[in-house]
C-alpha cells in the first residue's frame, strides 16, 4: 500500500513548533514499521496522486487561504477513490465553522456563536449585548492560526467594524464570546487517534496576549485529565468523528464545565512528543483503520 503524507508548501507563515519534525517523526515511525509513506504537498500538480491507496492529511496548513483550491483537491481525491483519512465527507464539514451549529443541536457544549454572512451588514457593537461581555472574538468562518483573528473591546470595537466591513465582503466571520478562561488558565485539547484517548495538554498563552499558537509565544504543557473529563471530550469524537485517524478536541472549563471552542478534524498539531505512547497510538490507529 501506497501511503501519502499529506503537507503543503512552507513559506513561514504558519510557522509553530517542530511542525516539520512531527512530520517526519511520523514518516520515520511509520517506515520502520513496515509502511510505504511518502510527504506530498497538496496543491503540488506534479504529484501524480493516482499512484496512492491512502492519503493522510497532516499539515495542509494553508487549505484555508485556498479553500475553493482545497476543495477541487478532495473531489480529485474522491475521483480517483483514494482513501483520505480523515474521510473526506468530514473533512468538507470540518472546513467551516458553521459546524459548530450542528454539534449544539445535538446537545454538546461548544462557545456561543453568532456569523457574520459574506457581504453582509457589519454591526460589532450588537455581540456585546448578545453574549453579555464586554469583550469578544472575531475570525473568518474558514480559518486557521488566528488569521484575521482580532480581540474587540470598547476601545477597539470602531476600528475593528471598519476593517471587517472590507474583510466580509470575500467571506464569512464568525464571533464569539472571549473565554477569559483561556487568558487566565488556557486552553485544553484532548487528542484521540481512531476514537481512543491518547494524550491531553494545556496551551497557556503569552503574557499580554490571548492566542495560545506557538507562533505568538504560547507554551504547551502535558496535563492527565481525569476521567469525567475525558469522556466529555469523548462524546464530541463518537458523535462527529466516526472513523477518523485524530480528532483534537479543544475548549476550556467555564463554570466547571468544558466547552468546545473547536474539534479539529483537518490538520491539527498532535504535540506527539508530549506523550512517550503517542506515536505508538497513532500508528496502531493507522493499522485498524487501513
Amino acid at each position: 500500500m501506497n501511503i501519502a503524507l499529506v503537507t503543503y508548501q512552507d513559506k513561514g507563515a504558519y510557522n509553530t513548533i517542530n511542525v516539520n519534525n512531527e512530520d517526519d517523526q511520523i514518516i520515520s515511525y511509520l517506515t520502520e514499521k513496515g509502511l510505504n509513506i511518502t510527504k506530498e504537498i497538496w496543491n503540488n500538480e506534479q504529484v501524480k496522486w493516482e499512484n496512492y491507496d491512502l492519503a493522510i492529511l497532516k499539515s495542509p496548513w494553508d487549505y484555508f487561504d485556498l479553500i475553493e483550491d482545497f476543495y477541487a483537491w478532495l473531489k480529485k481525491i474522491e475521483d480517483l477513490n483514494i482513501k483520505l483519512l480523515n474521510p473526506l465527507e468530514t473533512v468538507r464539514w470540518n472546513a467551516d465553522k458553521h459546524y459548530l451549529f450542528d454539534i449544539e443541536k445535538a446537545g454538546l457544549k461548544v462557545t456561543p456563536s453568532k456569523f457574520i454572512t459574506k457581504g453582509g451588514e457589519v454591526n460589532l457593537l450588537q455581540y456585546f449585548e448578545d453574549f453579555t461581555t464586554d469583550q469578544f472574538i472575531v475570525k473568518p468562518a474558514v480559518s486557521g492560526g488566528s488569521k484575521n483573528t482580532f480581540k474587540v473591546t470598547a476601545a477597539n470595537v470602531d476600528e475593528i467594524n471598519e476593517k471587517l466591513k472590507t474583510l466580509v465582503q470575500k467571506e464569512d466571520f464568525i464571533a464569539q464570546p472571549f473565554l477569559k478562561e483561556i487568558e487566565e488558565k488556557g486552553e485544553l485539547s484532548f487528542l484521540f487517534f481512531n476514537g481512543k484517548f491518547s494524550h491531553a495538554l494545556l496551551k497557556k498563552a503569552a503574557k499580554g496576549d490571548f492566542r495560545v499558537q506557538a507562533t505568538f509565544g504560547g507554551t504547551v504543557h502535558p496535563q492527565q485529565p481525569n476521567d469525567e473529563l475525558v469522556e466529555t471530550a469523548q462524546k464530541y469524537v463518537d458523535q462527529f468523528a466516526k472513523g477518523c485517524l485524530y480528532a483534537r478536541v479543544d475548549g476550556a472549563m467555564v463554570n466547571n464545565e468544558f466547552v468546545l471552542m473547536e474539534l479539529e478534524l483537518i490538520e491539527p498539531f498532535l504535540f506527539l512528543e508530549t506523550n512517550d505512547k503517542a506515536l505508538k497510538n497513532y500508528y496502531e490507529a493507522l493499522i485498524e483503520l487501513i
